[in-house]
């Protein structure tokens, strides 16, 4: 029996996950261990991390690595997501933290973190599925990927996840005026439009989300209809969450069913952020995936979905 772990460094925390697969099971959990982190409040205005942040990334790397079992090098992915892979001290970082804790973190491109994703939500949606559209938001980065095989044939990550939005149009996460909402969905909607061949909801296909941002906003959208809890999210449901978050400040949406504490200053940005993607692609409605880029490697890595030749892409 394999067993497999991934380390995922993010702007919240760092989170090991170490699955094993057993026959008729595809990933059967082990061991997980989350470390909270703050990075965000850590950022200076060009995206760079101070030393607190660092030495935070330090400490819960070695508190996750330490707590799990105990495994070969080769069978643990550690890797960083955007809120580290677009700092301009990504370097400094990575080094300070593998001579720290004997880790050395990883950086995957927004490309392949879609890919991975896609791969993850396929796995998850069943043999059956044909069409997949997958959209999964991001601090810094969106992914959208779409196909009808095991690998998708159309990748991209696009610079506008909850966090970049919250610091660029809404600082502070702070309620916004009319104006300022109706900016922040005009600059959404123009950068999606202007996204080539950008994948569309075709009827007889899927649509899976697959995100923090879209759990919460699903658990927040079903507390507010007072209906069954679901894992679906629709435009309309979606509709009233944005107006819901856009007349609360941050503190009163960590209070909102289903948005926590340490997201909520980006909430109002990732549903901003979700209605646009679903209105450019043409999803009238989601259905929530738990599996995304984590998921996707620990599949590839135990074989149990098929790897592209090239294997992942890092950036260099």
């Amino acid at each position: 029996m394999r067993q497999a772990g991934v380390l995922d460094v993010g702007c919240h925390s760092a989170l090991l996950t170490v699955v094993r697969r057993r026959p008729g099971s595809v990933l059967e959990p082990v061991f997980s261990r989350k470390v909270r982190l703050r990075l965000h409040e850590t950022l200076d205005r060009k995206g760079r991390l101070d030393k607190v942040g660092m030495k935070s990334v330090e400490r819960a790397v070695a508190e996750a690595v330490t707590a799990g079992p105990r495994l070969a090098g080769p069978e643990v992915f550690a890797f960083a997501t955007s809120v580290i892979r677009d700092a301009p001290n990504r370097d400094e970082i990575i080094a300070r933290v593998a001579r720290a804790t004997g880790t050395r973190l990883r950086v995957l491109t927004g490309e392949e973190e879609a890919r991975l994703a896609y791969v993850a939500a396929r796995q998850w949606a069943g043999p059956t599925v044909g069409q997949l559209l997958v959209l999964d938001i991001g601090g810094g980065t969106v992914e959208i990927a779409s196909g009808t095989g095991d690998q998708p044939r159309v990748v991209h990550s696009l610079p506008l996840g909850a966090r970049r939005i919250t610091r660029d149009r809404l600082p502070g996460g702070t309620v916004p005026s009319r104006r300022r909402l109706a900016e922040v969905r005009q600059y959404l909607r123009e950068s999606l439009e202007a996204v080539p061949g950008l994948p569309q909801a075709e009827r007889g296909g899927r649509v899976l989300a697959s995100s923090k941002t879209f759990e919460q906003l699903a658990r927040l959208a079903t507390a507010q209809s007072r209906t069954p809890r679901t894992q679906r999210l629709t435009l309309p449901q979606l509709r009233t969450a944005v107006s819901l978050l856009a007349d609360a400040t941050p503190s009163r949406r960590a209070k909102l069913p289903g948005i926590s504490r340490h997201r909520a200053e980006q909430s109002l940005a990732g549903a901003l952020i979700a209605q646009a993607l679903m209105e450019a692609c043409g999803a009238k409605s989601v259905e929530i995936c738990p599996w995304s880029t984590r998921e996707g490697l620990l599949l590839e890595h135990l074989g149990v979905a098929p790897t592209p030749v090239a294997g992942p892409r890092l950036v260099a």
